[in-house]
């Protein structure tokens, strides 16, 4: 494992590029979000996506949520972006809210646990948003934890958590939300909320123009 740290703000580039190489190999990378401290993997490679699984000791028929640099992006992990998606997207990207849509086919059936939707967001980190900018492709995004634990909210932790699995851990100290990204499933009619975290209910149903289940 190599550890790196970096300025959360300023990230140092040959940090990025040696986490980012790390991805492209197929290894597994500790990276902040603005969320919490996140494991990742590129999402087309699913050998690697498996490695994420044993890391957690979590079960495959789990699905992984993914992240992407930009919303330019979306297109090539989602099979259609509805207006409504649309208008999250530039509410609150970069930001804390997963979009769950229905996956394209260039997104393995292991990423989503056998399932025919994928959750996404892009970061508000900037080596976050740096890691995927240098991978070039979307990454698994899933907190840096054995599945049932809390999720780190800084290096440390997730060190403690995933040890020798982890190829590169990116350290950008600690976290500046600390609570998971909130979930909205845009795939059903009408929308729900799969979890409520960093973004409130109201929020997203402001944006909506419609109250969620």
């Amino acid at each position: 494992m190599i550890i790196l740290r970096t300025d959360p703000e300023k990230p140092d580039p040959e940090c990025v590029r040696q986490a980012a190489d790390a991805l492209r190999r197929g290894e597994l990378v500790v990276f902040p979000t603005e969320t919490v401290y996140g494991l990742a993997a590129d999402a087309f490679n699913e050998a690697a996506v498996r490695l994420v699984f044993e890391a957690k000791g979590r079960g495959q028929t789990h699905a992984l949520p993914v992240q992407i640099a930009a919303v330019e992006q979306l297109a090539a992990v989602v099979r259609e972006i509805p207006p409504s998606a649309r208008a999250l997207a530039a509410k609150f990207w970069p930001g804390p809210l997963t979009i769950v849509l229905p996956k394209s086919d260039a997104v393995p059936d292991v990423v989503t646990g056998g399932g025919d939707t994928v959750g996404v967001r892009v970061p508000d980190h900037a080596v976050a948003l740096a890691l995927l900018k240098a991978a070039g492709v979307p990454i698994v995004a899933t907190s840096a934890n054995v599945s049932g634990s809390d999720a780190p909210t800084n290096a440390e932790a997730a060190i403690r958590a995933l040890g020798d699995a982890v190829s590169v851990v990116l350290d950008a100290g600690e976290c500046r939300i600390g609570t998971p990204s909130t979930v909205v499933d845009l795939s059903i009619t009408p929308p729900r909320i799969v979890r409520e975290g960093a973004i409130g209910r109201g929020e997203i149903e402001a944006v909506l123009g419609e109250r969620l289940d």
